[in-house]
């Protein structure tokens, strides 16, 4: 059986391809545009479920801990004031 080489590139460049990347688009654009309404219910759901969330994120550096080897933003580790 002889081997065949397939690349994605080549079959989207084709008819073929171009005609299926239209049609994904008109239904990406379509379901954008008729779900819009029910996404934006959502949305105050959504940033009440991330809060913790970024919590999590924006607190990641306190469980070092606070000695004087900690070093903040804009601080030199020799600066003594």
């Amino acid at each position: 059986m002889p081997q065949t080489s397939f690349s994605i590139g080549v079959f989207l460049r084709s008819r073929t391809g171009l005609l299926m990347l239209g049609l994904l688009a008109l239904g990406g654009i379509f379901l954008i545009v008729e779900h819009a309404a029910h996404a934006a219910l959502g949305l105050p759901y959504a940033l009440l479920l991330l809060c913790p969330l970024i919590h999590l994120f924006m607190h990641r550096g306190h469980a070092e801990g606070h000695g004087d080897d900690h070093q903040h933003l804009g601080e030199d580790k020799n600066e003594r004031p």
